[in-house]
């Protein structure tokens, strides 16, 4: 189990996540990507990551867009370590596909 991260800690933390947003004790990321199809496929690669993690994101998908949440819930519905790992992860992902 993962400690939640202070106020402090979540900002610092997403300096390296420039469009990361912490927002009611979540962090999200919106993508836009070419095509649904490019996007159905950013989904399915990142679940892998995901899963490797054994930490799922909330998300939501509409044609090109995929909107991203990210909460440990084993620690109360708060940002964690996990949170901005995998945060990190699905970066990489998207890079490759944007």
């Amino acid at each position: 189990m993962s400690t939640a991260y202070t106020r402090e800690q979540i900002e610092e933390a997403l300096v390296d996540l420039p469009d990361w947003a912490y927002i009611a004790d979540k962090i999200r990321r919106e993508y836009r990507f070419k095509s649904f199809v490019e996007a159905m496929g950013f989904i399915v690669e990142m679940s892998f990551a995901c899963e490797k993690a054994n930490h799922h994101p909330e998300l939501f998908n509409v044609y090109n867009k995929v909107f991203i949440e990210l909460t440990t819930h084993d620690e109360g519905n708060k940002i964690t370590e996990k949170d901005m790992d995998l945060a990190q992860e699905i970066e990489k992902i998207a890079k490759k596909r944007m």
